[in-house]
């Protein structure tokens, strides 16, 4: 399954580990374009001089990783769109332009379904996306979150609730069925290999 990836959710850096962590996994397979990984870095820049050098960073990690997952859109693509907010077409453009099957996105009021359905893509917000992935393989996604959880804690000096990170990271939906499922994320024992 290939899935563009909105700004949105690229920028808040748990939400974005625990996405990456999960295409890892094999699960899907990353989309992006030069535009949404620039809207990161001047999001990032916003924090000052540091955080748009620690973006800048992130993203060639990110792009070095993934190298096919930087799509390229054909001129007049985006022309031929239409979006509520005109600044999200590049967005929808990239997905198209990259055979997504789903756009992942907190931005739900600006991806209409119906004239998404008419472009051959769907929209996901990143719990429900998460969600449904950990119902056909929890145990692929219980790895990526226990080795985010591990550096959370590492880079925190502090000792994370699982759930509670992930209801952080806006994705509370995920934390709750991880914890039902009884998953023990401490460094002693973790998740299912």
């Amino acid at each position: 399954m290939k899935v563009c990836l909105d700004t949105c959710v690229l920028y808040p850096t748990v939400m974005r580990e625990v996405l990456l962590a999960v295409a890892a996994e094999g699960l899907f397979e990353p989309l992006w374009s030069e535009r949404i990984l620039g809207e990161w870095s001047r999001a990032a820049a916003k924090l000052g001089p540091q955080g748009q050098v620690q973006a800048d960073a992130e993203i060639a990690m990110v792009t070095a990783r993934w190298p096919k997952a930087t799509v390229s859109v054909p001129d007049g693509l985006r022309a031929r769109l239409w979006l509520p907010d005109a600044n999200d077409v590049h967005v929808l453009a990239a997905a198209i332009a990259g055979h997504a099957d789903v756009i992942v996105t907190v931005n739900a009021k600006d991806f209409p379904r119906n004239i998404l359905t008419e472009e051959g893509v769907s929209r996901s917000d990143p719990d429900d996306f998460l969600v449904g992935l950990y119902a056909s393989a929890p145990d692929a996604v219980e790895r990526a979150v226990a080795a985010l959880h591990d550096e959370a804690n590492r880079l925190s000096g502090q000792i994370w609730d699982v759930r509670k990170l992930l209801k952080k990271a806006r994705l509370p939906r995920l934390g709750k069925m991880i914890a039902s499922r009884g998953a023990d994320y401490s460094q002693n024992n973790r998740a299912p290999v």
